[in-house]
């Protein structure tokens, strides 16, 4: 064995002294799909360790303790203060601003003397936020202040309370930590709630308390302690190790979905790879015949060729690793401009190895194939005009090796995705992107050969003779179908889910979704409330029903999260009401409802979607703690709940006995014609200042807005993917190039033109690029019905316009991949090249 692997890298040593020539494309195509993995790693792992950090200047402190609808109980506050903590008392919720007739959404923070703990307010005139928010001083979001023409010195209104707005608030640096709120940030010191009627009773709001520790203290066993403690009263728990779950979660799962975007783009790359080495060793057939000749075994000239590829890939991958690090840094300051959040740019071994790995892998997926048919060529293929190696599968210990290696990338991105669900699917569809794409290829070279032979074509000697290169063998129609159409099936199916979303959103929902919801509405209020817009005949429905929030901490006496997981319903708070009767629309799947007087243990209509996901049912029990007090109700229904339309629909619905005396508020939507939506607004926050309207059109701008940076992301992971495959196209051009210098050559000799010539060249292209066009756009169009029918269980309607743009557009570039390369066939006489051949 040690005789073969000398003998191989000898010859291997002495192939490379030739240089880089015919591997070019290779080097690109690898380091390309190498450095767009490594880049987005480097940049996922850049916001994480920001986010870890600057986790207590994101948080607000080292810990939170935080509660929904009440302030911490005596016993709670006694815990922190034993900490030997500073702690700072804040709230939140959302409220309407009022100036005159301009009513706008805020989402309002109340802060204390304390405030911030850690970190520092920046404001615009700058000022102390201590002075800014003294005697009834207000701050706002610059946004909100240009949208309400508001002016520093203003009066403004918030809830009952007259407020001075003293500055603009530029920086928040707990901002990050704060999640989404549906209305820009206003600061308000608490003193200026008194009597504002904001936190009544019932009313939604957060109370958050930030605790600054002293520096040894073990932040994981006081959580421990703090949730054993407090576990069953609602109580939420954030400390700096992970100031903003939220954000690290979304990074890490689009980062995640990004590098499997980028597996697209190395798989675009691998074909490229492979018609590299497949036209590299075309080219040196004459070589291993000559090796054969001389007694070199079949192993030997596989392990050497193999070696030398290996040494290639080696320097493929330093390169993409290299562009994948230094990228990001360059590109740093105009990355952290677009982040809300801190960003640690530097080199993390991580995602550079996680990128040479499926490097690796990838080159030797698509190397392996081609190199395999070294073995097939003959000694007699020095003294024939051999175009290159047999066409015949490998052996079947090689594709058995192939499928091995295929199965262990596929794990592999399983495992270092963190989302191994998405990767199986995705891997799935590459590979059957690819078997497809494969398929049309073989297709289009059959349609191609029967149309050639048609009656209708002959006359037509451009058309013909380009359906014939086309259809004829040693044809390029398989590396321009795959490298081009993945890339193109990426885009079309993100163009499609993205216009059917956007449709969904901005055209579909607002027709049957609400105008407004109103909240904090108290059960004074309802009266006056449900008379004004009840009679307004411009509103064609209203809805109301009480509202609380509760946590779900316990199922049948077990922790709830022991039962059903992380489950999104325990995920937090809740929102729950209590009806007598079934609501209007209700549908109960199993079970029955309670009686309108019912006056026996307290019971619960669940939701059946949820109640399945979560394996739970009839006759459980559920503890719900609701305000610090826990509460014991049986399922004794199942039901339908519609989250689709906007309106109100509550995961849990109980009976009324269950939260007898209980402090709650009322929400509301509202169904009117748009013209008469601002008539409401001032009429119910005229009578009514504490009640916060909710624009839905505002929503669904602030959902469409976050779908445009998603699927912004994801085209550029796709426009990398395309860059791959054109590159790859210029590869198969090139590879091409001799064998249409002696097609032209020919054709001159039989008496065409120079013009014929190029336009059965630019014919051919454009046929390719079409072709792969329509079968991306077919792929697409199924991805994007998958998604919209069995992911968004919405409606798909088929897009045309970004359709019609990539079958051009594939047109189009193999079309300027094949002219690039036509003038130098165009050129050559025929004399010289036909006696080269002799």
């Amino acid at each position: 064995m040690s005789n073969v692997l000398t003998s191989a890298w000898r010859i291997a040593r002495r192939e490379l002294r030739g240089g880089v020539a015919g591997f070019r494309i290779f080097l690109l195509c690898l380091a390309l799909g190498v450095a767009a993995i490594a880049g987005v790693g480097s940049v996922r792992v850049a916001i994480s360790d920001g986010l870890a950090r600057e986790g207590a200047t994101i948080l607000g402190g080292d810990a939170e303790m935080s509660f929904t609808y009440r302030f911490a109980s005596p016993q709670e506050r006694a815990f922190m203060q034993a900490t030997g903590a500073r702690v700072s008392e804040t709230v939140d919720f959302r409220s309407m601003i009022v100036k005159g007739d301009e009513r706008g959404l805020t989402q309002v923070r109340g802060v204390d003397d304390l405030y911030p703990l850690i970190g520092s307010v920046t404001l615009e005139p700058a000022m102390p936020i201590a002075e800014a928010l003294a005697d009834n001083g207000i701050v706002m979001d610059p946004i909100l202040i240009a949208r309400m023409g508001l002016k520093i010195g203003d009066q403004v209104g918030l809830g009952t309370a007259t407020l001075t707005l003293r500055a603009a608030l530029e920086v928040e640096p707990d901002a990050a930590g704060s999640g989404f709120g549906l209305g820009p940030r206003s600061l308000v010191s608490m003193t200026s709630f008194d009597g504002s009627g904001l936190l009544a009773p019932g009313t939604l709001f957060d109370s958050q308390y930030r605790l600054d520790l002293p520096e040894d203290t073990d932040l994981g066993a006081l959580e421990a302690r703090a949730l054993e403690a407090f576990r069953d009263t609602g109580l939420r728990w954030r400390d700096a190790r992970n100031a903003a779950p939220g954000i690290a979660e979304f990074v890490e799962r689009i980062g995640a979905f990004l590098v499997l975007v980028g597996l697209a783009g190395l798989a675009v790359g691998g074909v490229g790879v492979s018609a590299a080495v497949r036209a590299y060793l075309d080219r040196k057939t004459p070589v291993i015949a000559t090796l054969k000749t001389l007694g070199a075994e079949g192993r030997v000239i596989f392990a050497a060729y193999l070696m030398q590829i290996g040494v290639l890939g080696a320097v493929g991958i330093a390169l993409g690793l290299i562009w994948g690090a230094i990228v990001p840094l360059l590109l740093a300051p105009l990355i952290a401009a677009q982040l809300p959040i801190p960003v640690a740019f530097g080199v993390s071994a991580g995602p550079l190895l996680e990128a040479a790995l499926y490097g690796a892998l990838t080159a030797l997926i698509f190397t392996l194939w081609p190199l395999a048919r070294t073995r097939e060529v003959r000694a007699a293929a020095l003294f024939r005009d051999a175009s290159g190696p047999s066409r015949a599968l490998p052996s079947w210990g090689m594709l058995i090796l192939i499928a091995m290696l295929v199965v262990l990338l596929v794990g592999l991105s399983m495992w270092l995705s963190g989302i191994p669900t998405l990767a199986l699917y995705s891997a799935g569809g590459i590979l059957g992107a690819l078997a497809i794409l494969t398929g049309a290829a073989w297709g289009v070279r059959r349609l191609a050969r029967g149309l050639a032979r048609a009656r209708w074509v002959r006359g037509r000697t451009r058309l013909r003779l380009a359906l014939g290169a086309v259809g004829g063998p040693g044809g390029d129609a398989t590396s321009v179908v795959l490298s081009l159409g993945l890339g193109l099936t990426v885009l079309a199916a993100v163009g499609q889910i993205d216009t059917n979303l956007r449709a969904a959103i901005t055209q579909d929902l607002p027709q049957e979704a609400p105008s407004y919801f109103f909240v904090d509405i108290q059960n004074d209020q309802l009266p006056a409330f449900l008379e004004r817009v009840t009679t307004d005949p411009a509103v064609r429905r209203v809805d109301s029903a009480p509202m609380l929030r509760g946590v779900i901490t316990r199922i049948n006496g077990i922790p709830a999260r022991d039962v059903a997981g992380d489950h999104w319903v325990l995920q937090g708070d809740r929102g729950l009401t209590y009806s007598a009767l079934p609501p209007n629309g209700t549908t109960v799947t199993e079970g029955a409802w309670w009686a309108e007087d019912h006056s026996g243990p307290p019971e619960i209509s669940f939701a059946a979607e949820e109640a399945e996901e979560m394996g739970i049912g009839l006759g459980d029990a559920l503890t719900i703690n609701i305000l610090g007090r826990d509460i014991t109700a049986t399922i004794t229904s199942l039901r339908e709940v519609d989250f689709s339309n906007a309106g109100i629909g509550f995961i849990l619905v109980m009976s009324p006995n269950a939260l007898a005396g209980a402090p709650h508020t009322h929400i509301a939507t509202v169904y009117a014609e748009e013209a008469a939506e601002a008539a409401i607004l001032r009429d119910v926050a005229g009578d009514a200042p504490n009640i916060t309207a909710i624009r839905v059109r505002d929503g669904i701008a602030l959902v469409t807005e976050a779908l445009q940076g998603l699927a912004a992301a994801t085209s550029y992971g796709a426009a990398a993917t395309l860059l791959t495959g054109f590159i790859v196209l210029i590869g198969a051009a090139a590879a091409g190039e001799r064998a249409r210098v002696f097609e032209a050559a020919v054709l001159k000799t039989l008496g065409a033109t120079r013009a014929t010539i190029l336009a059965s060249f630019a014919l051919r292209s454009a046929m390719l690029g079409a072709a792969a066009g329509t079968v991306a756009i077919c792929a697409g169009a199924l991805a994007g019905w998958a998604v919209m029918t069995f992911v968004m269980d919405g409606t798909y309607r088929f897009e045309w316009i970004s359709a019609t743009a990539i079958i051009l557009g594939g047109a189009m570039a193999t079309v300027l991949a094949g002219l690039a390369f036509a003038w130098r066939p165009l050129a050559a006489r025929p004399a010289g090249v036909l006696r080269a051949k002799e």
